[in-house]
């Protein structure tokens, strides 16, 4: 199942994809050597430390600083301080992570439904 995933991982877009694969990485499902040179995730050829809550930490900081960055770069274009492929970019990498958080939440949320069904 992990050969799948991280051949996937290059298809999501910009740095979503790559907090992706961090955190998957981070949480002791993958090869480092499957991150491209350079980003912080290749850098880390051992998982850090913290667990999963850490990763998703560091996943969702992510998402939300990609939100910002697109807030930032859609009020630089509107002053006429940036150009429209950068806000395009930017919203869609943001649009990206937001529904990678509701992917994940909805996944959450249903294993948590699964567990309370079970019988004691």
């Amino acid at each position: 199942m992990a050969a799948p995933l991280l051949a996937a991982a290059p298809l999501l877009a910009g740095a979503a994809g790559t907090i992706a694969a961090a955190a998957y990485r981070a949480a002791g499902g993958g090869v480092a050597a499957t991150a491209p040179a350079g980003t912080a995730a290749g850098a880390a050829s051992q998982p850090e430390s913290g667990g999963f809550g850490a990763a998703l930490r560091r996943a969702v900081e992510g998402a939300v600083e990609l939100g910002r960055s697109a807030d930032v770069t859609t009020t630089a274009a509107l002053l006429g301080q940036g150009s429209v492929t950068d806000v395009v970019l930017a919203v869609s990498a943001a649009e990206l992570a937001l529904q990678t958080a509701v992917a994940v939440r909805d996944r959450v949320v249903a294993a948590y439904q699964e567990v309370m069904r079970m019988p004691i």
